[in-house]
């Protein structure tokens, strides 16, 4: 008599499904695993609040970031997928609402008032082709600071 040697994890993934936890499962991969796959700079102003299917509903914290998110959403899909699984997710929803505070970049954006329109979209006709995200938050960063900078050398 033989018997069938089953992966362990094979045995789990088939237990989870024959008690329907298999979603709630994949609910605490989003959470767990948020901050490594989004990178720090979107996950301190946004946090996944529940997963439906392959949809997954987001809450940020301003209508800055929701613009920006919205426009990342593509990029963002492809991250999760490559971080969670391929076809792990097909859609993202945004509202606005409380994110629980997290760690305080090191350096904060310049605030929106202080550059004016034709400046904010420079920096982000620079940076609108990079694909990582934390290499395009730190650069629009760097370029606002330096754009400040020369602002009050300048004046002052």
């Amino acid at each position: 008599m033989s018997k069938k040697i089953e992966k362990l994890s094979s045995l789990l993934n088939k237990t989870l499904a024959s008690h329907g936890l298999t979603t709630r499962l994949k609910e605490y991969r989003v959470v767990g695993r948020w901050e490594k796959i989004v990178g720090k700079v979107i996950a301190r102003h946004a946090q996944p609040s529940s997963l439906r299917g392959k949809k997954l509903s987001v809450v940020v914290d301003s209508s800055a970031w929701m613009q920006q998110l919205s426009l990342l959403k593509p990029e963002l899909i492809e991250k999760l997928n490559q971080g969670l699984g391929a076809g792990s997710l097909h859609e993202i929803t945004l509202k606005i609402g409380t994110v629980a505070p997290g760690e305080r970049p090191e350096l904060e954006r310049a605030s929106p008032a202080a550059l004016d329109r034709d400046a904010i979209e420079k920096i982000e006709g620079y940076i609108r082709g990079l694909k990582d995200l934390d290499i395009r938050e730190a650069l629009r960063r760097l370029i606002e600071k330096d754009l400040l900078n020369k602002r009050k050398a300048r004046s002052g």
